[in-house]
């Protein structure tokens, strides 16, 4: 019996993929459940697996073709012994263990005319990394020792490299050019400001982290508040929870808040769903997984899917203030910054208190500016005075 290993069911958002590295060849092993092969998409990487033991009888589609929904990628020959398709072990024997390169990397091999056999693997299961190849082209580059002459030479040394190196983009950092590009052609954004002062906050916080941690099992951490505080402004402005689908406005009644974050394959927003229906705890329980999962390269499709308002952080790199740009269709995004104690006027008085500059870009089609200034200052003063998010005023 044969059967097919396809290209599962891609989300309308993600129309195609491009096929990574093949972890079986015809004539091997592959168990049920076993990855055969990698599909990276502008979101993910997938892992495309077997659903029964058998053997692969053919190949339809090489390392770096692009594939769409419904293709069929393999052949596998169900009519071998069960036992010894599924053993243990029996897959690895035959699997191969070097000289494995991502999509990426086997083009910049491609394009300075080498093999992978002679660049020296430094990645995990014998794979080569950009690295590798870029090591190997300047030890190819660099001039061989000269034999020793009785003069010196008199030629100028070069004071420093100038060579230029051309690295493909990935599909996930094209995806994210095409869309941040778009959303500037089709977006009217404006960005408005604010600033905010952390202290009852971060005071709230260190009156309560140890019986937070202790009973939840999770630290308190600052995007907790500010995901309840955002919350609350959209659900007193829906416009800016909104989205513009042709002529109509379609307006949200869930929240689905994507928390931006910055993963070793490129920026991603994977979702927090239904952020109102959540407590501080579990908000920070699933920014915390969002993250590691974001980390490992293991966050899911459906995970990065959707989302009606978002909010990015280049504090924590240390941006003062900036204007994050919108994640289309969402029509705003708030943007945090580095915290700094700066002098403000209180009751009369100069004090110094650790201070955030806030920025809001939203989309000027569906959002006028009266209701942007307005949401920015109920996250201000929401954050300003925490109590405020307990007593819904």
């Amino acid at each position: 019996m044969q059967v097919e290993l396809k290209v599962p069911v891609l989300p309308e958002s993600v129309s195609e993929g491009t096929l990574g590295d093949w972890h079986k060849k015809v004539g091997d092993l592959v168990a049920a459940d076993e990855n055969v092969v990698d599909l990276e998409t502008d979101k993910v990487v997938l892992e495309i697996v077997s659903v029964s033991p058998g053997v692969i009888e053919s190949i339809a589609f090489e390392t770096g073709d692009t594939v769409k929904d419904g293709d069929i990628l393999a052949i596998i020959n169900t009519d071998v012994p069960a036992a010894e398709a599924s053993a243990p072990g029996a897959a690895e024997e035959k699997a191969p263990t070097g000289n494995k390169a991502s999509p990426s990397v086997r083009k910049m091999i491609n394009e300075n005319d080498l093999s992978t056999e002679e660049i020296t693997a430094s990645g995990k299961k014998g794979a080569i990394l950009k690295e590798d190849v870029q090591q190997h082209i300047d030890q190819k580059a660099a001039p061989a020792p000269a034999a020793a002459k009785s003069t010196p030479e008199v030629s100028p040394t070069p004071a420093g490299s100038r060579n230029d190196r051309r690295v493909p983009m990935s599909r996930l950092r094209k995806i994210i050019a095409e869309r941040l590009k778009q959303s500037q052609n089709t977006a009217a954004m404006l960005t408005t400001f604010n600033e905010v002062n952390l202290k009852p906050m971060m005071d709230s916080r260190a009156s309560y982290k140890d019986a937070f941690e202790k009973t939840h099992g999770v630290k308190l951490g600052m995007m907790s508040f500010f995901t309840k505080a955002s919350v609350e402004a959209l659900k007193r402005f829906p416009a800016v929870n909104a989205s513009i689908d042709g002529d109509d406005i379609v307006y949200h009644d869930y929240f689905d808040i994507g928390i931006a974050v910055s993963s070793n394959r490129g920026l991603v927003v994977p979702v927090l769903r239904d952020a109102d229906q959540l407590s501080y705890a579990d908000v920070e329980k699933n920014i915390r997984l969002m993250g590691e999962r974001a980390q490992s390269g293991k966050l899911s499709i459906e995970e990065l899917t959707g989302g009606t308002f978002s909010i990015t952080n280049g504090g924590i790199f240390g941006s003062m203030l900036s204007t994050p740009i919108l994640n289309p269709p969402q029509s705003a995004i708030l943007g945090m910054h580095t915290i700094q104690q700066r002098p403000v006027v209180i009751d009369g008085d100069i004090v110094a208190r650790p201070m955030m500059y806030l920025a809001l870009t939203y989309d000027h089609r569906i959002v006028d500016g009266k209701e942007a200034v307005q949401f920015l200052v109920t996250i201000k003063n929401a954050l300003e005075d925490p109590a405020r998010l307990l007593l819904g005023v």
